[in-house]
């Protein structure tokens, strides 16, 4: 059924609130992020190498995207968000406790790591619907919401780690950050079927066929689903070698300071943000393939800087290579998210995009250990890039073939 003109008006506007409580949100949950502060010194106090904690919060994270997608759709965002709140903030609290690196995968591999995709599936999913004007922007605003925290949160982690310890750090992060996404999940709304922004009048594709919402199933069975999700696999995994492992980059291959090393981290953060936001908003204008094509092409680029650095040992290269793959990685995460909403439609959105997450949880696993199995077989990063170039080529490669399957 159609909506009248205030249902309209009243939806235009709200749909602000919601866009701003999502980034509030994922601000919070990026909390998460407070791993790299946190799993060293308990690491030291359990004797034990933390490592497939981490992993395995990331690599499950596609269970509750499809879950929560499945109850968002049936029920809206609020429910979910509030299971996920819940979760996340047991998790982080419980954490706290850990005597073993069973109970920390039981609290924050399992608890926060599901948790947090309860919510983060929500926040993203959920409010592009009421965009449909703007996808691209909201899904960079959005998604570098979340990235932001590991630039402000980690540093917040390690000052408060340093005053209570590790442990109540835990605790006081689940306690505060967790209030926080429960209030603002009471904001949350399902977007209301039919909606369109005050005169915004849809595009009439290129094609001329009109974009449908395709069905979990239906999606499944269409070929470009699965080159949208070696895409996103390509981007996720060479971006996610470089991320999670920055800091050790900088100390091997440059010989940098402590200090400058995390300077580096921050760096790379501040420019994962920074493509998030920006190529989201070009990928209105330049198209969702434009954009990340263009972010391949430019991976490319960054990885050989980064494969020559290892060979110098050259700040300048390490920086900016840093600084594209940051922007590479950012340019997936914030445009893949509109991207296939526009590929398969609105209606089945959350659900289907938690299916597309499989490809990210993927690179969770699959990059970082690659870099980090190299390095500890040959001492140094140099076969890693190569690989990781490997794969950007294969991520390029799948963006012309998706525009011959969509005759773009």
């Amino acid at each position: 059924m159609a909506l009248s003109p205030a249902e309209i008006q009243k939806w235009s506007k709200k749909r602000w609130i919601i866009l701003i409580a999502s980034c509030l949100i994922n601000l919070c949950i990026g909390c998460m992020y407070a791993w790299s502060s946190l799993s060293a010194p308990m690491a030291a106090e359990l004797k034990a190498d933390l490592s497939s904690v981490f992993s395995i919060a990331n690599g499950i994270s596609f269970i509750t995207m499809i879950i929560g997608g499945i109850w968002n759709d049936k029920k809206g965002p609020r429910y979910v968000m509030l299971t996920g709140s819940v979760m996340f903030a047991c998790g982080m609290f419980f954490s706290g406790f850990a005597q073993s690196v069973t109970h920390l995968i039981l609290s924050f591999g399992l608890l926060v790591g599901l948790g947090n995709s309860f919510i983060y599936g929500c926040t993203i999913s959920n409010t592009i619907k009421f965009f449909p004007d703007k996808r691209g922007m909201v899904g960079g605003l959005t998604t570098a919401s979340y990235g932001i925290s590991s630039v402000i949160i980690a540093p917040l982690a390690d000052w408060i780690c340093g005053l209570v310890g590790a442990r109540a750090t835990f605790m006081i992060l689940g306690v505060v950050f967790g209030a926080i996404v429960l209030a603002g999940s009471f904001v949350m709304q399902k977007c209301p079927a039919g909606y369109l922004p005050e005169g915004f009048v849809p595009p009439v594709p290129v094609n001329a066929k009109k974009v449908e919402d395709k069905t979990p199933l239906q999606m499944l069975k269409m070929p470009v689903f699965y080159v949208m999700l070696i895409m996103l696999t390509c981007g996720g995994t060479f971006g996610l070698m470089i991320i999670s492992n920055a800091k050790g980059l900088a100390l091997n291959m440059a010989g940098v300071s402590m200090s400058t090393a995390t300077l580096f981290v921050s760096v790379l953060c501040l420019f994962n943000t920074a493509g998030r936001l920006v190529a989201g908003t070009l990928s209105d204008k330049l198209g969702r393939i434009n954009t990340l094509t263009a972010a391949m092409a430019m991976a490319l680029v960054g990885l050989g800087v980064l494969y020559i650095c290892g060979m110098t040992g050259s700040v300048v290269l390490l920086a900016i290579g840093l600084m594209v793959i940051g922007v590479c990685f950012g340019t997936f995460m914030g445009v893949f998210p509109g991207f296939c909403t526009d590929q398969f439609g609105t209606k089945y959105n959350t659900v289907n995009y938690g299916i597309m997450w499989i490809g990210f949880s993927l690179a969770g696993i699959v990059g970082p250990m690659v870099l980090s199995t190299i390095y500890a077989n040959a001492g140094s990063y140099q076969g890693a890039f190569l690989i990781a170039i490997g794969i950007a080529v294969v991520g390029l490669i799948c963006s012309f073939i998706y525009r011959k399957l969509v005759k773009q």
